[in-house]
This record gives structure tokens, C-alpha cells and sequence, in this order.
């Protein structure tokens, strides 16, 4: 793992794509602060730019860093959910442009997963995660599923992991608004 996570953090740090296990599915990424990376996935994923991917961090106490206001009761749905839990968050900052939401949100997740959880700690920068398919194909739910496509689209896949053929379920989604309210998008 730990040869792994060098050489992404060197591509991430080079704005290149990695393909990368997840507290979920596998994922594509790129520093989430680099507007040329994000369209690299954009571009690779065939997909608009106006929907916009999701980023991880390893820890929460790195939310105030990337939006306007943290509302406390997400600090609460992160440490009580049984499963990972995406919330999408009201007034992003301090990302790549591409990524943000047009009405200005921002879909983040912290991982507690080992890898991805060490490599956003390493990399001391968000990363994006999205699934590694094309727009409109299904999400390969191992690494046995993905594409030929995706593989060599990016620039360095990781090794850990690529074993492993169990389906995760996807993480909860929820939106939180500035006025506290809850959404849930799914379960």
C-alpha cells in the first residue's frame, strides 16, 4: 500500500488522474483544487461539466477549509452514520471551479476507509471521487468490472484492493441546507 500511495500522490501532485479503491466503489480522482485535473475526468467520464462529482477527505475537522459554513449537525450525521454518507453542502470554497455546483454546493465525503483515507491525509488536499465508468454505463461495483476504457484513461492505478470482488453499497446522500434543513437524496 505504501508504494501505492507515493506514486498517486505524485500523479495527483502532477495533475494526473488516478484510478483508486474507495469506502464504496472504485473511484477516479484528481486534486480537487485543480480545475485542469477535474476536467481531465469530465472529459474521460464523457460527462457535462454542470454535474458536478463529489470529493473525499479523511478527516471532518478539514470541512471548515472547503465551504462557508459548516452546519453543526453535519459533524453529528458523519459520527452516527452505520455507512458512508455523502453530504452535500451549501457555499464550497477553495476548489476548482469545474467542481462546485452551479447554485454553489459541494458533495463531500470523509472516509474512513484505509487507503483513500491515507492518501486524502497525505495528500493534504481534497480528492475528487467519482465512479469509474463513462457517463451512462452502469457503475462497476469491483475492480473486475471496470472498463478497458477507464483503465487507460488515467494515469496511475492503484494495486491495493484490486482483488477484492464484493459489491459495496453506495454511500448515503443527504443535502444539507443553510437553514439546517435535511434532504435526503438516498438511503
Amino acid at each position: 500500500m505504501h508504494d501505492d500511495l507515493k506514486k498517486a500522490i505524485e500523479v495527483l501532485q502532477n495533475g494526473g488522474l488516478i484510478l483508486y479503491p474507495t469506502d464504496t466503489v472504485w473511484g477516479i480522482g484528481c486534486d480537487a483544487t485543480n480545475p485542469d485535473a477535474v476536467k481531465k475526468i469530465y472529459d474521460l467520464k464523457q460527462r457535462e461539466d454542470s454535474k458536478s462529482m463529489l470529493v473525499l477527505l479523511d478527516s471532518d475537522a478539514k470541512l471548515p477549509s472547503y465551504m462557508q459554513e459548516v452546519p453543526e449537525m453535519a459533524y453529528d450525521l458523519i459520527e452516527l452514520s452505520e455507512k458512508p454518507i455523502t453530504i452535500i453542502f451549501p457555499g464550497a470554497k477553495n476548489l476548482a471551479n469545474n467542481l462546485i455546483s452551479e447554485d454553489g454546493t459541494i458533495g463531500i465525503r470523509v472516509s474512513s476507509e484505509q487507503f483513500s483515507q491515507q492518501l486524502c491525509a497525505r495528500f493534504k488536499k481534497p480528492i475528487v471521487s467519482t465512479s469509474a465508468n463513462i457517463n451512462g454505463e452502469d457503475s462497476p461495483q469491483n475492480f473486475g468490472q471496470i472498463s478497458e476504457d477507464i483503465k487507460a484513461g488515467v494515469d496511475y492505478v492503484v494495486g491495493f484492493r484490486q482483488d477484492e470482488t464484493s459489491n459495496p453499497p453506495p454511500s448515503s446522500i443527504m443535502k444539507l441546507g443553510v437553514d439546517g434543513q435535511i434532504q435526503i437524496i438516498r438511503e
